[in-house]
């Protein structure tokens, strides 16, 4: 308990999911957590939920598409709790994810590249600062196993999921200096209710993994001082769908 004392994270994506997960989880190990997402009533919930479980919670309302929205996030975190000592990099946008090769349009990539690795980048510089401050900084992106397998028809999903790892492993040795890490979560998990149709797991464990149980403990190991001389890395909880494939 308390492994994440006196730290302060912004958490995007947080509404729901495995970015409420996160978010919950880090609260209750003693994380204050500026609660990210596109829609007020959702992050107030998460952040209420928080609060009830006797933890400290911001719900910052923003769209991480729009820099301007991410930097008034940012200093909206900063000014309530005196500092960002963690960024968990979650959000992206699931509706346009789908498309082959030959049927790719720009724009589609387009939007794939602003709700990946263009905001992430973006909350990143936004946060260097106080990251650098903090002294043991921790940024946690989100990229995916879809773009190490290059899996069929997710083209500009895996374009820039693989984006978001190229980007977290230059800064891991770009900050190194100051102290901070940057590493990357490529999760398999349930994010969908049970009225949703889904193939079974391509895992050797044979099921998807749980947000609360199998992918929040990861971030927080990320987060905490247990993982200080990891960066740059790219870890898979995935239940070993990706043995066979280059890490």
């Amino acid at each position: 308990m308390h492994r994440l004392s006196g730290k302060v994270a912004l958490v995007t994506g947080a509404s729901r999911g495995i970015g409420k997960a996160i978010a919950m989880l880090l609260a209750t190990e003693g994380a204050k957590v500026a609660v990210m997402s596109r829609t007020a009533n959702a992050v107030e919930n998460v952040v209420r939920d928080i609060q009830l479980a006797g933890g400290s919670a911001i719900a910052v309302v923003g769209d991480i598409s729009s820099e301007e929205q991410i930097n008034a996030a940012v200093d909206q975190t900063a000014a309530a709790f005196g500092g960002i000592d963690i960024l968990i990099n979650n959000a992206f946008d699931p509706t346009v994810p789908q498309s082959t090769v030959l049927d790719l349009s720009v724009e589609q990539l387009q939007r794939n590249m602003d709700m990946g690795p263009v905001a992430y980048l973006r909350t990143m510089q936004r946060c260097y600062p106080w990251l650098k401050k903090s002294g043991e900084g921790r940024v946690i992106n989100f990229g995916s196993i879809a773009g190490v397998l290059g899996m069929e028809g997710y083209t500009p999903y895996n374009m820039a999921k693989e984006a978001i790892r190229a980007l977290t492993r230059t800064a891991a040795r770009e900050w190194a200096m100051d102290k901070i890490t940057v590493n990357n979560v490529l999760p398999v998990a349930k994010t969908w209710g049970n009225d949703v149709s889904v193939p079974p797991p391509g895992n050797v464990l044979g099921r998807y993994g749980s947000a609360e149980e199998d992918i929040a403990p990861v971030v927080l190991f990320l987060a905490s001082r247990d993982a200080q001389f990891l960066t740059g890395y790219s870890l898979t909880p995935d239940g070993g769908a990706m043995i066979d494939s280059a890490r």
